[in-house]
């Protein structure tokens, strides 16, 4: 279900006519008319809207609504919504209590009894409950030194509480006096990195219902305090760390167990969380990362951002006024909602409903919107003699009353109806619509996207679709057009194909032997060049200095090497010289 543009059948004047003659029977009343169907023989379904008035709710209405729809309708519904007045609030204190937190802490030891008097100006149900973090407790996040993982603060002489993912301290609780004494107990810890584990223990106070006392019926506001960013998902590679987060809740004896195995959430899987559990999460944090968390609160719905105030009464203030940004203490708020049924559902039931659950952020109420497809011929449906089955023989009675089995929906290569891909109404296959491309043919058994894909292009943009092989554009080839048909990519500068020693295939050079190598198979590192394999001979004309007269001593022992010219300024002479000689034969040989 959802917004869009919806081909063909998305006009209102869009009908269907039952019988089966008129070739295309979905379409405007006036060119049914035109091609000669009569009119009861035509229908056109509506779209019907019902609220059910025995649901009521305090925040959100109505409580329930039953759409049903045709495809490419469109059904538009509004939800009100209403803020009263002093609703309950469970406050819950999410601290990052490493060592550069340590003011912040201190401050809130304060602000017990006075936060009480301040907040029952907005609420007369104030519950607050606390929990603390810091990072995981593995290296390469904590030193893990024995004389640093029960002290981390050791250097300075300074007794500081271990490392920890998560510890849940305080349930909710309307007592403020507990909440003071429990926040004055608390006590800083150390890492080592810069970021911290905000994120993964803002998970576990969200799905840990039960241990942190969220309240169903109250409005719900998560405080992350801290002055650092957050790790994320996959940071915990560094550390060995590889198993995914499940969403689940691991708290035992108020402790989160799962910190040094499981990685850190990923940010939809915390929206998804946040969602589920309808909380507020408002992240208090210093000026330096300001814009780092402001990045972060575009990706979680519901989320607000706050400096650290000087005065943290004020910011809890503030904090609860953000939720009330968008709605007013008893005035209501409209939505309208649009809901459109794009396709029939798969198995073709309209018995079946879809629901979907319309909440706002943030609340604990939500409308349930039931939506029921009407997708086939009604006529053609209710009357038994019209009536088809499209899964099954259909005996289909001729004028002389003999049955005939058709088998309308089936194509010779399938035994499920439409070939799978779309649904037999009235004998006659409808192919469903499809994101990638067009389904079609008389048993949808074709379409024009079930093709090779090269770097996730169909058929790499050079040809297109065909039944299922790509048929490719001038000057391409192959499975997925990749191929060059030219061999010019393959061609050395020498004008060789590939070196004379491969072959060109797709573009590109194959050597025939596993000796050769490189883009043109111009390599060769085992191959003797001619220098290895006659350098006995040159060296033995060097040794004499390359003088005529004792030439033929050197040649007794191998095939003449040395050509002498009286002229050296054409090309059989240029470049070559006594020294290069020595310098590329005499030596090298020597090393082997």
């Amino acid at each position: 279900l959802g917004q869009g543009e919806v081909e063909n059948v998305s006009e209102d004047t869009c009908q269907f006519v039952r019988a089966s003659e008129v070739g295309e029977r979905c379409d405007l009343a006036v060119t049914l008319a035109r091609r000669g169907c009569g009119l009861e023989f035509i229908e056109h379904p509506e779209v019907m809207v019902e609220v059910n008035p025995m649901t009521s709710r305090t925040q959100v209405s109505p409580g329930e609504i039953t759409l049903t729809l045709r495809p490419g309708a469109e059904a538009s519904v509004v939800v009100a919504v209403q803020q009263l007045e002093r609703y309950p609030v469970d406050l819950y204190y999410l601290v990052d209590v490493s060592a550069s937190m340590q003011d912040n802490l201190d401050q809130l030891k304060k602000v017990g009894v006075a936060l009480s008097t301040r907040m029952r100006e907005h609420s007369s149900d104030l519950r607050l409950g606390f929990g603390s973090f810091v990072d995981k407790n593995v290296s390469p996040y904590i030193n893990v030194h024995p004389s640093k993982i029960n002290n981390p603060c050791s250097d300075y002489e300074v007794k500081c509480l271990p490392a920890h993912g998560f510890h849940h301290v305080l349930s909710m609780t309307s007592n403020m006096s507990e909440f003071t004494r429990i926040i004055k107990r608390q006590r800083i810890s150390g890492n080592m990195d810069t970021p911290e584990g905000g994120l993964d223990a803002m998970l576990q106070a969200t799905v840990c219902q039960v241990g942190v006392g969220w309240r169903g019926e109250a409005k719900r506001l998560l405080l992350l305090m801290t002055d650092q960013p957050s790790h994320l998902a996959l940071d915990s590679r560094l550390a060995g760390i590889v198993t995914p987060h499940d969403g689940l809740c691991h708290l035992e004896n108020s402790v989160y167990m799962k910190s040094s195995t499981m990685d850190h959430p990923s940010l939809g899987l915390l929206a998804e969380k946040l969602l589920e559990n309808h909380i507020y999460s408002l992240f208090a944090v210093e000026h330096l990362q300001y814009q780092w968390y402001e990045e972060l609160v575009t990706l979680l719905p519901g989320s607000s951002l706050l400096f650290q105030a000087p005065n943290l009464i004020d910011l809890v203030v503030d904090a609860y006024k953000v939720t009330h940004t968008h709605t007013h203490t008893l005035k209501q708020v409209y939505f309208n909602i649009t809901i459109g049924l794009l396709s029939c559902p798969d198995d073709d039931d309209e018995d079946d409903v879809v629901q979907v659950f319309v909440r706002p952020v943030g609340y604990n109420e939500s409308v349930v919107i039931k939506v029921r497809s009407r997708c086939r011929c009604r006529r053609c449906h209710d009357d038994a003699t019209h009536q088809s089955s499209c899964g099954e023989d259909t005996p289909d009675t001729d004028h002389n009353n003999q049955g005939v089995n058709t088998h309308t929906h089936l194509s010779h290569a399938s035994e499920v109806d439409c070939s799978g891909r779309g649904v037999c109404v009235c004998e006659r296959c409808v192919c469903e619509r499809n994101s990638l491309g067009t389904v079609y043919g008389t048993y949808c058994q074709m379409d024009d996207y079930s093709c090779p894909y090269q770097r996730e292009i169909l058929c790499g943009g050079r040809g297109v679709c065909v039944s299922g092989e790509c048929v490719c554009e001038e000057g391409w080839t192959g499975e997925s057009c990749g191929c060059p048909v030219s061999t010019a990519t393959c061609l050395l500068n020498n004008g060789l194909l590939c070196s004379g020693r491969g072959r060109c295939v797709c573009g590109r050079c194959v050597c025939d032997d596993h000796q050769h190598s490189g883009e043109f198979c111009e390599r060769c590192p085992t191959c003797h060049s001619s220098c290895q394999s006659h350098w006995r001979c040159i060296d033995c004309h060097l040794s004499h200095g390359l003088s005529q007269r004792k030439m033929g001593h050197c040649n007794h022992t191998c095939p003449p090497l040395v050509v002498y010219v009286n002229d050296v300024t054409g090309t059989m002479g240029s470049g070559v010289t006594h020294e290069s000689l020595t310098h590329k034969c005499h030596d090298s040989p020597k090393k082997i």
